[in-house]
């Protein structure tokens, strides 16, 4: 029998007032539950704004070195745990066992990221043209704050908020996807064995239109910071800047990666299958268009499919394994429509194209990684994302043809270009309309110390991570003193 969880509220775990337990499923096998949690109601949502905010004076209080010993002793649990921590994220988002490792030390990564920023928490002292003034800028905490996180990197996306919000002086409620209830409660579980203070990180679990909107509207949480849908982004971001919040969204992307003639294409292909087919697709800076010249198509036809029938699928938990399942039956039916709609568009599915269910497959979500080509920039498949293991191949003359063809999309997020041209990736930097780029390397490559985030409807306000990770969270008070 599954455990049944709670709100964290208050350094409590305290039950909704809601009847409606929702269960997390393992989506490699429907038929394992790992848990059972509330489906929140709007007052729950509110009791835990409102310990954030009473606990927010006291938390402000303590320096940010202080703030910082409990990421300090977050890393080493994480250290110790990680096997275990990685099998939970391979069992409820249905990642590989390797993947889990991999977000479990980008994890760690950032959190040491995080914590060396805490004695750089400083304003700046200038010059004031009144000789007998002293001028000089402070940061300060917003208050009690929201995060909202989505399933395909629990573990890293949660922290990736949460961490930089409380070391900056706020304090958190924090709404995770239903999806992976049950890696959120381990990450307040390590948090709490970590020394956070209680009411200084709650969690609510439950629905995004009613906790999340709840979120969104109430004028307690000074700034939200999500990271999901650009549909549901914007929508929220629409909220929470009407009541005068600050907003930080990390929503959508539609990634291209442009192959040249002069291009590695070995190198090229194993990129496209880093980015575009493991974990799924579901990374949102993962390759979902490759832009090739026609002089090498193909020969890149033939290399990427070979390489995508080369993908190994199956359980998550079993060796020599690539890609487990998607995460949840709305992945896998958002991968079968746009397989469909490709089809009726004129689009050639080259391989994949099918859910799995051979193999003993039958009770999860597991699908064929996917090459597609004959695709038009104005087909589905070219302009809206799919998040999951589907390339769709573009063909174009000139390297003219290629960056318009790239940046003919409403999202911004991230690109790649294999060339050994340099002046040709110079113009692709300076032309490309992203906010992270790459030059003979995967598009979902990314390292903590670099800002994070798009352009166009791929985020909203303020990057995250890098060495600006905690603007968001702060705010800027100027002081003028005459002695």
């Amino acid at each position: 029998m599954a455990d049944t969880y709670h709100n964290y509220i208050g350094g409590k775990w305290i039950p909704s007032e809601s009847e409606k337990p929702f269960a997390s499923i393992n989506p490699g096998n429907t038929d394992d539950i790992l848990g059972y949690f509330p489906d929140s109601t709007v007052n729950d949502t509110r009791v835990a704004i409102k310990v954030a905010e009473e606990t927010f004076p006291y938390w402000r209080s303590i320096t940010p070195i202080q703030r910082a010993d409990v990421l300090y002793r977050l890393i080493r649990l994480l250290e110790d745990e990680k096997k275990d921590v990685a099998l939970l994220i391979s069992k409820e988002v249905g990642k590989t066992i390797h993947a889990g490792e991999k977000e479990v030390d980008a994890t760690i990564q950032a959190l040491k990221h995080f914590s060396g920023a805490a004695n750089r928490l400083a304003g700046e002292t200038l010059p004031s043209i009144d000789p007998d003034y002293f001028t000089y800028t402070l940061k300060e905490p917003l208050g009690a704050v929201g995060v909202i996180t989505p399933f395909n990197f629990p573990l890293g996306i949660g922290v990736y908020k949460i961490a930089p919000a409380m070391l900056a002086g706020n304090t958190v409620v924090y709404k995770p996807p239903n999806d992976t209830a049950r890696i959120a409660a381990k990450l307040v579980e390590l948090f709490e064995r970590a020394g956070m203070p209680a009411g200084v990180l709650n969690v609510v679990f439950g629905d995004g239109n009613i906790v999340g909107k709840e979120m969104g509207e109430n004028t307690s949480l000074k700034a939200i910071s999500f990271t999901g849908s650009t549909a549901v982004g914007l929508k929220l971001g629409q909220t929470v800047s009407a009541r005068g919040g600050k907003m930080q969204a990390e929503l959508g992307g539609k990634n291209a990666t442009i192959l040249l003639e002069d291009a590695d294409l070995d190198e090229a292909i194993k990129g496209i299958i880093i980015s575009g087919m493991y974990n799924n697709g579901q990374s949102c800076t993962g390759t979902s268009r490759v832009i090739v010249l026609e002089e090498i198509a193909e020969v890149v036809l033939q290399k990427l499919k070979a390489a995508a029938q080369a993908v190994r699928v199956g359980y998550g938990q079993e060796e020599g394994i690539d890609n487990g399942a998607v995460a949840n039956e709305k992945q896998l039916q958002t991968y079968l429509h746009y397989i469909q709609s490709a089809k009726e568009a004129g689009a050639r599915i080259e391989c994949g194209g099918k859910r799995l269910t051979e193999n003993g497959l039958d009770k999860g979500y597991f699908v064929a990684p996917t090459v597609v080509s004959h695709v038009t920039s104005d087909m589905a498949i070219a302009q809206e994302e799919i998040f999951g293991p589907v390339v769709a191949v573009m063909i174009v003359q000139t390297y003219e043809e290629a960056i318009q063809l790239a940046n003919n999309t409403s999202f911004g997020l991230s690109s790649s270009i294999y060339t050994n041209d340099l002046a040709k990736a110079q113009a692709f930097i300076k032309q490309i309309e992203v906010g992270v780029v790459h030059v003979n390397i995967p598009s979902n490559y990314y390292e903590n110390q670099l800002p994070f985030g798009g352009k166009k409807q791929s985020s909203i306000g303020l990057r995250e991570q890098g060495s600006t990770a905690l603007d968001f969270w702060l705010d800027t008070k100027a002081v003028y003193m005459k002695p």
